[in-house]
């Protein structure tokens, strides 16, 4: 029983991790206004956010011994939460860049330490649902910023419900902190069903591609969420609420894809749902790109985009396990998120000076053929492993 009960924890702990990764690409286009920032300044928030979460996964492994699972992903809330609550009293810019450091810090080990003890200790199909249950924060997120926008308070109150929230899951990760003495979970019995792959010798080039594969799909997600609302309201002149509703459509259309894509997994394979992905992703992303399109058809886009989007990540860390022996596979986890968080800081940074010298609207095609990269460097991946 508190096999299953620990396993509702860690779901609760990916939906805190996603609450507040897509807000401030929503509250930005107001928040600059407020702050008379330009455009790009966002990406320098990102830039330092993401850095931080980078170091903090790179060093996960060290913080995970020394505090164990539970405590670091109950300081985690905490930090982010306390966090959260100082951008929304936040009276400067210099002020937020300073917050964003226990943001990113708060977010980086626990993120690696879960996405370990789950693909050890569970199938594909929890691994897909523990990325939905991020879905899930990251696609409540815009939903309670969008609704704070349309009130006087604006966004300043929509990052203070988001920090009330994350204290609240902070205090159940305190109150449940007894289970993570006992975190020797056996493996899901689904996960036996999945007969590891015959390893090919290991290609001393393979483990760097694994991880590069993360820099660039973070860069597409992370690029969208952030810079999607920038295009809808200057683009396609689409108002601040109604764009921050339809970026979490994107983000729901992730989190629905990977609670679908769980029920597939086990017959599907992790290696063709990554493809088939991409193929979704490179559709919507082009359909995304073409701007005079009926605001419709964006969405449609958009939406396309995030289900695409679904199934990569976890697959792909899944399938870490499956590809290598235990110690690699181990190391190589470690860092494709702390790789993941690099491509989140430098790729949407890099496209927000591409919208200062171009215009928002040169970001999508930008998007566009990031899939295609990241399509033809798995594809080169499966065949070395």
């Amino acid at each position: 029983m508190n096999h299953f009960i620990l396993l509702g924890i860690i779901y609760f702990a990916f939906i805190s991790l996603g609450l507040p990764d897509s807000v401030l690409g929503v509250a930005w286009p107001t928040m600059r206004a407020t702050l008379l920032q330009p455009i790009e300044a966002a990406g320098l928030i990102t830039l330092v956010l993401t850095i931080c979460s980078a170091i903090s996964s790179f060093a996960s492994g060290a913080v995970l011994k020394r505090l164990g699972t539970g405590p670091v992903v109950m300081i985690s809330g905490l930090l982010t939460g306390l966090a959260l609550l100082g951008f929304s009293f936040g009276p400067s810019f210099g002020v937020l860049l300073l917050l964003a450091i226990p943001l990113g810090l708060g977010a980086g080990s626990v993120d690696a330490g879960l996405n370990h003890f789950v693909a050890q200790h569970y199938s594909s199909r929890h691994m897909n649902w523990l990325h939905g249950c991020w879905g899930i924060g990251a696609t409540l997120g815009p939903i309670v910023m969008g609704m704070a926008l349309a009130t006087v308070a604006g966004w300043a109150q929509g990052y203070r419900h988001i920090a009330f929230i994350q204290l609240g899951l902070a205090f159940l990760f305190l109150l449940t902190l007894t289970l993570w003495n006992r975190e020797r979970a056996t493996p899901d019995a689904a996960a036996h069903d999945e007969q590891p792959l015959t390893l090919k010798p290991l290609n001393p080039k393979a483990p760097w591609l694994a991880v590069s594969l993360y820099l660039v799909y973070a860069t597409i997600e992370v690029g969208t969420g952030l810079w999607a609302a920038s295009v809808l309201v200057d683009d396609r002149h689409v108002s601040a609420p109604t764009a921050g509703l339809w970026v979490s459509c994107f983000y729901g259309a992730i989190m629905a894809g990977r609670f679908g894509t769980g029920l597939i997994a086990a017959r599907m394979g992790n290696r063709r749902l990554v493809r088939y992905g991409l193929v979704m992703a490179m559709l919507g992303a082009a359909l995304f790109s073409v701007s005079g399109l009926p605001p419709s058809l964006s969405l449609v886009g958009l939406m396309l985009l995030g289900l695409g989007c679904a199934p990569i990540y976890p697959s792909l860390m899944h399938e870490t396990a499956r590809r290598f022996d235990a110690d690699t596979a181990r190391i190589v986890i470690g860092r494709q998120v702390g790789f993941a968080y690099v491509g989140g800081a430098a790729g949407p940074a890099a496209m927000g000076l591409l919208a200062a010298a171009a215009g928002p609207a040169a970001i999508m095609p930008v998007v566009f053929l990031a899939v295609v990269l990241l399509l033809v460097l798995s594809e080169v991946l499966n065949s070395m492993t």
